[in-house]
């Protein structure tokens, strides 16, 4: 990004502001962003339990993300919500291709003596209710999925975190919450599971 203007920034700037100078090339603006969301990147790595290294990669992925990305989003209200799942998607990324290939000795792993058909199909159904949760968090809108992600993070995140995340009063995000998830069992998503 090249520097534009004279402007000072900082972590505590208005939002709309700093994602306006960061899009214009503002390297300041750009440094206040990574300052002001840094601490929500490193909450959400954690939850995966990442190494410090891989902890790294995935933020600098995000990061990455965000300059490619940062002029395309609509509010700028929406970009904790936007770095929340980011980060989270990179950490699956990451995660998934570490254990994506497990080799084993056929003739001496006894695993493969192993696999009972009861495991098989309880898997399969975790992995279709996941996918239906997914499907059904992608039919609600953007303040709806990212209050219920935030809601359900591990490690937990408070709702006065929340609320400063979502620009959202603490009190509200009980009721909201209980409002979202009514939402979401009625999407088509897990309707279908349901039938």
């Amino acid at each position: 990004m090249i520097a534009r203007g004279a402007t000072h920034y900082s972590p505590g700037s208005l939002l709309p502001e700093l994602v306006a100078a960061a899009i214009d090339g503002n390297n300041t603006a750009w440094s206040a962003l990574v300052e002001r969301f840094a601490p929500l990147v490193t909450v959400v790595t954690r939850r995966f339990r990442l190494t410090e290294s891989d902890a790294d990669d995935v933020a600098q992925t995000v990061w990455l993300r965000l300059v490619e990305h940062l002029a395309d989003l609509r509010e700028p209200r929406a970009l904790p919500g936007w770095v929340v799942t980011t980060t989270r998607n990179e950490a699956v990324r990451l995660v998934s291709n570490r254990y994506r290939v497990d080799l084993v000795d056929p003739l001496s792993d006894a695993r493969l003596d192993s696999t009972k058909h009861d495991d098989v199909a309880t898997n399969l159904l975790r992995v279709e209710t996941s996918h239906a949760v997914s499907a059904g968090l992608a039919e609600l809108d953007g303040q709806q999925r990212e209050l219920l992600l935030l809601t359900f993070a591990d490690p937990k995140i408070s709702y006065r975190q929340i609320g400063q995340l979502l620009g959202m009063p603490a009190g509200s995000i009980g009721p909201t919450r209980a409002r979202c998830l009514t939402k979401l069992k009625n999407t088509n998503s897990l309707r279908a599971l349901a039938s």
